[in-house]
Protein backbone atom coordinates (compact mmCIF):
# COMPACT_ATOMS: atom_id res chain seq x y z
CA UNK A 1 0.00 0.00 0.00
CA UNK A 2 1.04 3.58 -0.47
CA UNK A 3 1.78 5.73 2.54
CA UNK A 4 3.63 8.82 3.73
CA UNK A 5 4.83 10.16 7.07
CA UNK A 6 6.98 13.07 8.21
CA UNK A 7 8.44 13.65 11.66
CA UNK A 8 10.94 16.14 13.09
CA UNK A 9 12.92 15.35 16.24
CA UNK A 10 15.54 17.06 18.37
CA UNK A 11 18.87 15.23 18.68
CA UNK A 12 22.27 15.95 20.19
CA UNK A 13 23.36 17.04 16.70
CA UNK A 14 20.36 19.25 15.98
CA UNK A 15 16.90 19.08 14.41
CA UNK A 16 16.39 15.97 12.26
CA UNK A 17 13.62 15.45 9.68
CA UNK A 18 12.49 11.85 9.12
CA UNK A 19 10.44 11.05 6.02
CA UNK A 20 8.90 7.68 5.18
CA UNK A 21 7.05 6.93 1.96
CA UNK A 22 6.00 3.74 0.25
CA UNK A 23 4.51 2.44 -2.97
CA UNK A 24 2.89 -0.88 -3.81
CA UNK A 25 5.03 -3.96 -4.31
CA UNK A 26 4.54 -7.67 -3.72
CA UNK A 27 7.89 -7.89 -1.98
CA UNK A 28 9.79 -6.03 0.73
CA UNK A 29 12.11 -3.42 -0.79
CA UNK A 30 13.82 -0.95 1.55
CA UNK A 31 15.84 2.12 0.55
CA UNK A 32 17.55 4.30 3.18
CA UNK A 33 18.97 7.81 2.67
CA UNK A 34 21.04 9.21 5.57
CA UNK A 35 23.31 12.19 6.27
CA UNK A 36 26.96 11.34 6.86
CA UNK A 37 26.66 11.68 10.64
CA UNK A 38 24.04 8.90 10.77
CA UNK A 39 25.64 6.37 8.42
CA UNK A 40 26.61 4.20 11.38
CA UNK A 41 22.90 3.65 12.11
CA UNK A 42 21.91 2.25 8.70
CA UNK A 43 21.89 -1.36 9.91
CA UNK A 44 19.76 -0.52 12.95
CA UNK A 45 17.34 1.52 10.86
CA UNK A 46 17.02 -1.29 8.30
CA UNK A 47 16.35 -3.74 11.12
CA UNK A 48 13.50 -1.62 12.51
CA UNK A 49 11.95 -1.21 9.05
CA UNK A 50 12.25 -4.93 8.24
CA UNK A 51 10.43 -5.91 11.43
CA UNK A 52 7.60 -3.43 11.06
CA UNK A 53 7.12 -3.56 7.28
CA UNK A 54 6.76 -6.95 5.59
CA UNK A 55 5.64 -5.89 2.13
CA UNK A 56 5.97 -2.90 -0.18
CA UNK A 57 8.67 -0.64 -1.58
CA UNK A 58 9.56 1.75 1.23
CA UNK A 59 11.99 4.66 1.33
CA UNK A 60 13.26 6.19 4.58
CA UNK A 61 15.01 9.53 4.25
CA UNK A 62 16.63 11.49 7.09
CA UNK A 63 18.17 14.94 6.80
CA UNK A 64 19.17 17.77 9.07
CA UNK A 65 16.99 20.84 9.25
CA UNK A 66 19.81 23.31 8.65
CA UNK A 67 23.28 21.96 9.47
CA UNK A 68 24.25 19.34 11.98
CA UNK A 69 25.51 21.02 15.15
CA UNK A 70 29.05 19.90 15.93
CA UNK A 71 29.85 21.25 19.39
CA UNK A 72 33.50 22.13 20.04
CA UNK A 73 35.68 22.25 23.12
CA UNK A 74 39.10 23.73 23.91
CA UNK A 75 42.16 21.63 23.29
CA UNK A 76 43.91 22.67 26.49
CA UNK A 77 47.25 21.16 25.55
CA UNK A 78 47.36 23.03 22.24
CA UNK A 79 46.26 26.23 24.00
CA UNK A 80 49.02 25.91 26.60
CA UNK A 81 51.61 25.35 23.88
CA UNK A 82 50.40 28.41 21.96
CA UNK A 83 50.49 30.65 25.04
CA UNK A 84 53.97 29.39 25.89
CA UNK A 85 55.14 30.32 22.40
CA UNK A 86 53.59 33.76 22.85
CA UNK A 87 55.62 34.27 26.04
CA UNK A 88 58.79 33.38 24.18
CA UNK A 89 57.93 35.98 21.55
CA UNK A 90 57.40 38.60 24.29
CA UNK A 91 60.86 37.86 25.64
CA UNK A 92 62.35 38.57 22.21
CA UNK A 93 60.13 41.47 21.23
CA UNK A 94 58.44 43.46 23.96
CA UNK A 95 56.54 45.64 21.49
CA UNK A 96 54.49 42.74 20.10
CA UNK A 97 50.80 42.88 20.97
CA UNK A 98 49.29 39.85 22.70
CA UNK A 99 46.91 37.64 20.73
CA UNK A 100 43.22 38.33 21.05
CA UNK A 101 40.76 35.57 22.02
CA UNK A 102 39.41 35.37 18.47
CA UNK A 103 42.95 35.04 17.11
CA UNK A 104 43.75 32.30 19.58
CA UNK A 105 40.56 30.35 18.74
CA UNK A 106 41.30 30.61 15.02
CA UNK A 107 44.58 28.73 15.36
CA UNK A 108 44.39 25.15 14.04
CA UNK A 109 44.02 22.59 16.79
CA UNK A 110 42.92 25.02 19.52
CA UNK A 111 39.29 23.88 19.14
CA UNK A 112 38.37 20.24 18.77
CA UNK A 113 34.99 18.59 18.19
CA UNK A 114 33.21 17.70 21.38
CA UNK A 115 32.75 13.95 21.79
CA UNK A 116 29.30 12.88 20.61
CA UNK A 117 27.27 10.53 22.78
CA UNK A 118 26.54 8.05 19.99
CA UNK A 119 24.37 5.82 22.17
CA UNK A 120 22.16 8.79 22.98
CA UNK A 121 22.07 9.80 19.31
CA UNK A 122 21.11 6.24 18.33
CA UNK A 123 18.30 6.16 20.89
CA UNK A 124 16.97 9.54 19.72
CA UNK A 125 17.01 8.57 16.03
CA UNK A 126 15.40 5.13 16.51
CA UNK A 127 12.72 6.58 18.78
CA UNK A 128 11.95 9.19 16.13
CA UNK A 129 11.93 6.51 13.43
CA UNK A 130 9.37 4.44 15.32
CA UNK A 131 7.22 7.53 15.87
CA UNK A 132 7.31 8.24 12.12
CA UNK A 133 6.47 4.60 11.40
CA UNK A 134 3.44 4.82 13.67
CA UNK A 135 2.15 7.76 11.63
CA UNK A 136 2.89 5.91 8.40
CA UNK A 137 1.18 2.71 9.59
CA UNK A 138 -1.92 4.66 10.59
CA UNK A 139 -2.13 6.02 7.05
CA UNK A 140 -1.67 2.52 5.66
CA UNK A 141 -4.38 1.17 7.96
CA UNK A 142 -6.84 3.72 6.60
CA UNK A 143 -5.96 2.71 3.05
CA UNK A 144 -6.23 -0.95 4.03
CA UNK A 145 -9.79 -0.43 5.25
CA UNK A 146 -10.69 1.17 1.93
CA UNK A 147 -9.07 -1.69 -0.02
CA UNK A 148 -10.89 -4.26 2.11
CA UNK A 149 -14.21 -2.68 1.08
CA UNK A 150 -13.20 -2.85 -2.59
CA UNK A 151 -12.15 -6.50 -2.28
CA UNK A 152 -15.37 -7.25 -0.41
CA UNK A 153 -17.28 -5.77 -3.34
CA UNK A 154 -15.59 -8.19 -5.74
CA UNK A 155 -16.45 -11.04 -3.36
CA UNK A 156 -20.10 -9.97 -3.59
CA UNK A 157 -19.94 -10.04 -7.39
CA UNK A 158 -18.45 -13.52 -7.41
CA UNK A 159 -21.18 -14.79 -5.09
CA UNK A 160 -23.86 -13.15 -7.25
CA UNK A 161 -22.38 -14.77 -10.37
CA UNK A 162 -22.26 -18.21 -8.75
CA UNK A 163 -25.76 -17.87 -7.31
CA UNK A 164 -27.11 -16.87 -10.71
CA UNK A 165 -25.76 -20.04 -12.36
CA UNK A 166 -26.06 -22.64 -9.61
CA UNK A 167 -29.87 -23.09 -9.71
CA UNK A 168 -29.69 -23.56 -13.47
CA UNK A 169 -27.08 -26.34 -13.37
CA UNK A 170 -29.52 -29.29 -12.94
CA UNK A 171 -31.63 -28.11 -15.87
CA UNK A 172 -28.57 -27.41 -18.03
CA UNK A 173 -27.13 -30.85 -17.30
CA UNK A 174 -30.50 -32.52 -17.88
CA UNK A 175 -30.95 -30.80 -21.26
CA UNK A 176 -27.42 -31.73 -22.32
CA UNK A 177 -28.07 -35.33 -21.28
CA UNK A 178 -31.19 -35.46 -23.39
CA UNK A 179 -29.42 -34.01 -26.41
CA UNK A 180 -26.55 -36.46 -26.06
CA UNK A 181 -28.90 -39.38 -25.60
CA UNK A 182 -30.87 -38.39 -28.70
CA UNK A 183 -27.67 -38.00 -30.69
CA UNK A 184 -26.28 -41.35 -29.58
CA UNK A 185 -29.55 -43.07 -30.34
CA UNK A 186 -29.57 -41.49 -33.76
CA UNK A 187 -25.99 -42.33 -34.66
CA UNK A 188 -25.17 -45.50 -32.78
CA UNK A 189 -28.27 -47.45 -31.91
CA UNK A 190 -29.09 -48.86 -35.35
CA UNK A 191 -25.44 -49.50 -36.18
CA UNK A 192 -24.82 -51.42 -32.98
CA UNK A 193 -27.95 -53.52 -33.42
CA UNK A 194 -27.16 -54.31 -37.04
CA UNK A 195 -23.48 -55.15 -36.58
CA UNK A 196 -23.20 -56.71 -33.15
CA UNK A 197 -24.73 -59.36 -30.99
CA UNK A 198 -25.96 -56.75 -28.51
CA UNK A 199 -29.67 -56.52 -27.93
CA UNK A 200 -31.55 -53.26 -28.16
CA UNK A 201 -31.80 -53.13 -24.38
CA UNK A 202 -28.05 -53.64 -24.02
CA UNK A 203 -27.42 -50.84 -26.49
CA UNK A 204 -29.73 -48.57 -24.53
CA UNK A 205 -27.85 -49.46 -21.33
CA UNK A 206 -24.56 -48.50 -22.97
CA UNK A 207 -26.04 -45.20 -24.12
CA UNK A 208 -27.36 -44.46 -20.64
CA UNK A 209 -23.94 -45.18 -19.16
CA UNK A 210 -22.30 -42.76 -21.59
CA UNK A 211 -24.90 -40.11 -20.80
CA UNK A 212 -24.34 -40.53 -17.06
CA UNK A 213 -20.56 -40.29 -17.49
CA UNK A 214 -21.02 -37.16 -19.56
CA UNK A 215 -23.27 -35.62 -16.91
CA UNK A 216 -20.64 -36.30 -14.25
CA UNK A 217 -17.96 -34.76 -16.45
CA UNK A 218 -19.81 -31.49 -17.02
CA UNK A 219 -21.29 -31.13 -13.53
CA UNK A 220 -19.68 -28.05 -11.94
CA UNK A 221 -21.59 -28.00 -8.67
CA UNK A 222 -18.46 -28.94 -6.72
CA UNK A 223 -16.47 -26.09 -8.29
CA UNK A 224 -19.24 -23.64 -7.54
CA UNK A 225 -19.36 -24.69 -3.89
CA UNK A 226 -15.59 -24.36 -3.56
CA UNK A 227 -15.75 -20.86 -5.06
CA UNK A 228 -18.22 -19.85 -2.35
CA UNK A 229 -16.04 -21.48 0.32
CA UNK A 230 -12.99 -19.52 -0.87
CA UNK A 231 -14.96 -16.27 -0.88
CA UNK A 232 -16.07 -16.91 2.71
CA UNK A 233 -12.44 -17.46 3.71
CA UNK A 234 -11.40 -14.20 2.02
CA UNK A 235 -14.11 -12.35 3.92
CA UNK A 236 -12.94 -13.94 7.16
CA UNK A 237 -9.35 -12.84 6.53
CA UNK A 238 -10.47 -9.30 5.78
CA UNK A 239 -12.37 -9.23 9.07
CA UNK A 240 -9.48 -10.65 11.11
CA UNK A 241 -7.00 -8.23 9.53
CA UNK A 242 -3.26 -8.25 10.20
CA UNK A 243 -0.68 -9.37 7.65
CA UNK A 244 -3.01 -11.19 5.25
CA UNK A 245 -1.51 -10.24 1.89
CA UNK A 246 0.23 -13.56 1.21
CA UNK A 247 -2.78 -15.56 2.40
CA UNK A 248 -5.01 -13.61 0.03
CA UNK A 249 -2.51 -14.20 -2.79
CA UNK A 250 -3.00 -17.93 -2.23
CA UNK A 251 -6.79 -17.55 -2.18
CA UNK A 252 -6.63 -15.75 -5.54
CA UNK A 253 -4.82 -18.77 -6.98
CA UNK A 254 -7.51 -21.07 -5.63
CA UNK A 255 -10.30 -18.93 -7.08
CA UNK A 256 -8.58 -18.91 -10.46
CA UNK A 257 -8.18 -22.69 -10.36
CA UNK A 258 -11.91 -23.21 -9.80
CA UNK A 259 -12.86 -20.64 -12.46
CA UNK A 260 -10.53 -22.33 -14.97
CA UNK A 261 -11.98 -25.76 -14.16
CA UNK A 262 -15.46 -24.35 -14.64
CA UNK A 263 -14.39 -22.99 -18.02
CA UNK A 264 -12.88 -26.30 -19.11
CA UNK A 265 -16.11 -28.12 -18.20
CA UNK A 266 -18.35 -25.55 -19.86
CA UNK A 267 -20.81 -27.33 -22.12
CA UNK A 268 -23.33 -24.50 -22.33
CA UNK A 269 -23.11 -20.79 -23.07
CA UNK A 270 -24.28 -19.93 -19.54
CA UNK A 271 -21.33 -21.82 -18.04
CA UNK A 272 -18.84 -20.19 -20.41
CA UNK A 273 -20.17 -16.71 -19.63
CA UNK A 274 -20.04 -17.43 -15.90
CA UNK A 275 -16.43 -18.60 -16.16
CA UNK A 276 -15.40 -15.44 -18.01
CA UNK A 277 -17.22 -13.17 -15.55
CA UNK A 278 -15.58 -14.92 -12.63
CA UNK A 279 -12.10 -14.61 -14.15
CA UNK A 280 -12.56 -10.89 -14.76
CA UNK A 281 -13.64 -10.22 -11.18
CA UNK A 282 -10.95 -12.48 -9.72
CA UNK A 283 -8.25 -10.66 -11.71
CA UNK A 284 -9.54 -7.26 -10.58
CA UNK A 285 -9.58 -8.50 -7.00
CA UNK A 286 -6.06 -9.92 -7.34
CA UNK A 287 -4.78 -6.49 -8.44
CA UNK A 288 -6.16 -4.98 -5.24
CA UNK A 289 -4.78 -7.81 -3.10
CA UNK A 290 -1.26 -6.95 -4.35
CA UNK A 291 -1.58 -3.69 -2.43
CA UNK A 292 -2.27 -5.34 0.92
CA UNK A 293 0.41 -6.30 3.42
Amino acid sequence: MTGFAHKQIETVLGLLAIEIKSVNSRYQEIAIRLPEELRFLEGDIRGVLSKRVTRGKIECRMQWVGEAVHEQTLNKISLSNLLALQEEVFEIRSDVKPLTVSQILSFPGILKPKAVDFELLKAEVLTGLNAALNIWLEARAREGEALAKVIGGYCDRIVETVNALQPKIPEIVSNLQKKLEERLNEVLAKTLVDHSTLSREEVNDRIRQEVIMYAIKIDVDEEMNRLLTHVNEIRRLLTVGGEIGKKLDFMMQELNREANTLGSKAAAIEMTQTSLTLKINIEKMREQVQNLE
